[in-house]
């Protein structure tokens, strides 16, 4: 989410008109068949009961294992990278974005190159993950936050300000098709298990939104409360249940992803934001930006374990889980500064200040098969 933006308090309501349109938590056209077949060209997934059981910790990728073990901070307001050491906690790297506001710090689909997305500048810059170089930086329309399909056939870049989702050649980075979006504010999202399907969350308009990925046709459109704003998006662990972050709300919405209807709420904190699932796929870390915090879900009981409070308070937004799974990454969007929490007791370990407005940053190499961009979704 972009800082700035004044909203109304959530409260509740069964139905809503937004942007001239009426949704409910019924929405049929959406309706999809729980055992459709997988997407063409997607890799199998390997168990049923955890899509994230190839993103355990140790089974790092043979084209990631020789990479330096770093965070890469993307600075929206500095228009900078710092490149921090895992180990010691020091910048080892800065460089300038290439372009206005980066917003994310993305990993490739064959995880092999990251991209600064520079959503103000429209243009995307790499990086060398085996160096943590800078490289080039070509032209990319309004790159809010960036994704790939599971099949690898596709990034899609997430156009927040143009209401689009740009569908690009992953090669080339080229135009091939954009879908308009009749919801402002889209920014985060995730994908079914058998990767037909993907929902994202449109912030401004208190929506979520499902999108057939193989047709790239819109399917239908789910309303929260009045006010609300939600943010991070993530699947379960069984593929039974969408996450969503509603920073307004202060906690986050169930979504059943083949009924496409809200089933139930949780609430976590004041201005929940960013979700990570542990490395053993049993707990969901939630950043909550406006109490300075992070609470711990149990993905099975969908019970609260936890709170992590951050001395002091500050502001945790984006981030990621370490490739061994000891350390929670959070940038601190306005405080100037990354938390890094220990995910055995939750003490905080470090507060490593960077440069202005720290956003998504990409904790580098991780485990996984493939990435589905935004910070690091791996399956």
């Amino acid at each position: 989410m972009k800082p700035g933006i004044p909203v109304a308090l959530a409260v509740a309501g069964a139905l809503v008109v937004l942007g001239g349109i009426a949704v409910s938590a019924q929405n049929p056209a959406a309706a999809t068949q729980a055992n459709a077949s997988p997407l063409p060209g997607m890799p199998p997934v390997t168990d049923p009961n955890d899509i994230y059981a190839n993103d355990h910790a140790g089974k790092l990728a043979d084209a990631v294992k020789g990479f330096p073990a770093l965070v890469y901070v993307p600075n929206s307001r500095s228009d900078t990278v710092d490149v921090i050491d895992q180990k010691t906690f020091k910048i080892v790297g800065h460089f300038a974005s290439g372009g206005r506001e980066p917003q994310h710090v993305v990993p490739s689909w064959d995880m092999k190159k990251l991209w600064v997305i520079n959503d103000l500048g429209d243009t995307a810059t790499d990086i060398d993950p085996a160096t943590g170089k800078r490289g080039k930086t070509i032209p990319v329309k309004d790159p809010y936050n960036m994704y790939y399909t599971p099949d690898g056939k596709y990034a899609i870049v997430v156009e927040e300000r143009e209401k689009k989702l740009g569908f690009l050649d992953p090669a080339t980075m080229k135009v091939v098709e954009t879908l308009p979006v009749n919801c402002p504010g889209i920014d985060h999202m995730d994908f079914t298990s058998n990767g037909r399907y993907l929902i994202a969350s449109c912030e401004f308009s208190a929506q979520v939104i499902k999108i057939d990925v193989a047709e790239r046709k819109i399917l239908g459109y789910l309303g929260f409360q009045k006010g609300g704003m939600p943010q991070d998006v993530k699947t379960s662990p069984d593929g039974k249940v969408f996450y969503v972050a509603d920073m307004m709300a202060n906690g986050i919405h169930l979504v059943e992803p083949n009924s496409f209807t809200k089933i139930g709420f949780i609430a976590t904190g004041k201005g929940a934001h960013g979700l990570y699932v542990s490395r053993d796929s049993k707990v969901l870390y939630i950043s909550n930006r406006g109490e300075g915090s992070v609470t711990v879900l149990d993905l099975a009981t969908r019970k609260i374990l936890t709170k992590w409070q951050i001395p002091g308070g500050g502001s945790p937004d984006m981030g990621g889980v370490s490739a061994d799974g000891k350390q929670l990454w959070l940038a601190g969007r306005y405080d100037n500064e990354i938390y890094v929490f220990d995910t055995d007791n939750g003490k905080l370990l470090a507060r490593i200040p960077v440069g202005k407005g720290p956003h998504g940053l990409c904790v580098y190499p991780q485990p996984g098969r493939y990435s589905l961009g935004h910070t690091g979704v791996f399956r």
